[in-house]
C-alpha cells in the first residue's frame, strides 16, 4: 500500500518585491485605455528627462583622437630643456607610455594655421616627445586657441607638474616677452594670476649668460631663490664671475650645483675655491627614486642626495647611519 504523499507546507515568508514579476492588466474600456496610455507617456517623459540629465555631464568634454606625432610640433613657447628629454625621469615615462600602448593622459594641441592636418602642442611636451620615439599615435584633444589662450593653458598645467624647473619656467615667461605677448611681466604675471616676483626671477634665470649656465652639470639644477643673488653679482662684477664659470667648466669631475652657485657669488677678494670633490655616485631604486653619494676629501665628508624617497623612511634610514659611524 503506497504511502500518502505529504501535503506541501506553505511558506510564511513574503515573497520579496524583486522575485514578483508585476502583471500589467490591459484595461478594457475606452476611459481605461486613455489613462493607461497618459500613465506611458509620463514614464517616457521621465525617462527622457533622465537621459537628457546624464548626457549634460558631457557637455565640455572633447574626445581625443590619435595623431601621427610626425604632424605635431613643439610650441614656440614651449620651456622643456633637451635635457629633460634625456633624464631618468623621461626613461621612466617612456616604459610606461610603451606598456600601455601609447598614452593614457591625452596631450593638448591646436591646428597650425595655413598647414591642414599638423598641430602645435599646447601642453604634454614629454608624452609627444616619448610616442615619437616609440612609433606610436599620441593621444590628443584638439581645440582652437589664440596665442594668449595657448600661453595660459601652458603655464597652468605647467605649474601644476611636480617636476617643473624653475630655468625651463623662466624659459618660457622669457619668450612670452621677447615675442610681445604681453607688452610687460606685471601683464604677463596678472594675466596667469602669477606673483610678479616669482615672475621676475624665474626670467632672471633665464636671461642668465650662456658661461654661468654651462657652469652648472645642468641648468635644470638651477634654484629660484639663487636668482637675485647671481644677477646681482654679474651686475656687480661680470668679468669675475664670467672667469670664475669658465674655469669651472673646465674641472673635471665637475661640482655640484649648490657649490658653483657658491663660487659664483663669493665675494671678490674672498674665499672662491672649489672643494675637490670625487665624481658622485649614483644609484637608480626600482620606483623611480635616485640617490647621489658624493665625497670630499679636503673636508672629510659625505654628502648624500636622495629623490622620491617617502619621509617614512626617515627612521630607517638613521639607523642605517647610525649603525654606520658607530
Amino acid at each position: 500500500m503506497l504511502a500518502s504523499r505529504p501535503a506541501p507546507v506553505e511558506s510564511t515568508q513574503p515573497a520579496s518585491a524583486a522575485s514578483i514579476t508585476p502583471v500589467r492588466h490591459e484595461p478594457k474600456t475606452g476611459p481605461g485605455s486613455m489613462l493607461a496610455f497618459m500613465d506611458r507617456k509620463d514614464e517616457t517623459a521621465q525617462e527622457n528627462k533622465r537621459l537628457k540629465e546624464e548626457l549634460s555631464k558631457w557637455d565640455d568634454s572633447v574626445p581625443g583622437v590619435r595623431l601621427d606625432p610626425k604632424l605635431i610640433h613643439a610650441s614656440r613657447f614651449a620651456n622643456r630643456d633637451q635635457k629633460s628629454f634625456e633624464s631618468d625621469e623621461f626613461d621612466e615615462l617612456k616604459d610606461e607610455i610603451e606598456s600601455a600602448g601609447g598614452n593614457v593622459q591625452p596631450i593638448k594641441v591646436r591646428p597650425l594655421p595655413g598647414r591642414p592636418g599638423e598641430y602645435e602642442i599646447v601642453f604634454g611636451h614629454r608624452r609627444h616627445r616619448a610616442c615619437l620615439k616609440l612609433g606610436l599615435n599620441v593621444l590628443a584633444i584638439i581645440e582652437d586657441l589664440t596665442d594668449i589662450q595657448l600661453f595660459e593653458q601652458m603655464d597652468r598645467e605647467n605649474r601644476q607638474r611636480a617636476d617643473l624647473r624653475p630655468y625651463e619656467q623662466g624659459v618660457m615667461y622669457k619668450k612670452a616677452l621677447d615675442v610681445g605677448l604681453f607688452p610687460s611681466a606685471r601683464k604677463l604675471a596678472e594675466s596667469l594670476g602669477v606673483d610678479l616676483g616669482g615672475v621676475g626671477k624665474y626670467i632672471s634665470l633665464a636671461k642668465l649668460p650662456s658661461d654661468v649656465l654651462n657652469a652648472f652639470p645642468s641648468p635644470l639644477d638651477l634654484q629660484q631663490r639663487w636668482a637675485t643673488d647671481l644677477s646681482q653679482a654679474i651686475q656687480k662684477n661680470p668679468d669675475v664671475v664670467l672667469m670664475r664659470a669658465k674655469e669651472i667648466q673646465q674641472m673635471d669631475p665637475r661640482p655640484l650645483a649648490a657649490q658653483v652657485y657658491k663660487t659664483l657669488t663669493a665675494e671678490e677678494g674672498g674665499s672662491s675655491e672649489l672643494p675637490p670633490f670625487e665624481s658622485p655616485v649614483l644609484i637608480k631604486g626600482r620606483g623611480g627614486q635616485t640617490g647621489e653619494i658624493s665625497f670630499n676629501p679636503k673636508k672629510k665628508s659625505f654628502e648624500i642626495c636622495l629623490k622620491g624617497v617617502d619621509e617614512k623612511h626617515l627612521s630607517e634610514l638613521k639607523k642605517v647611519i647610525q649603525s654606520f659611524i658607530s
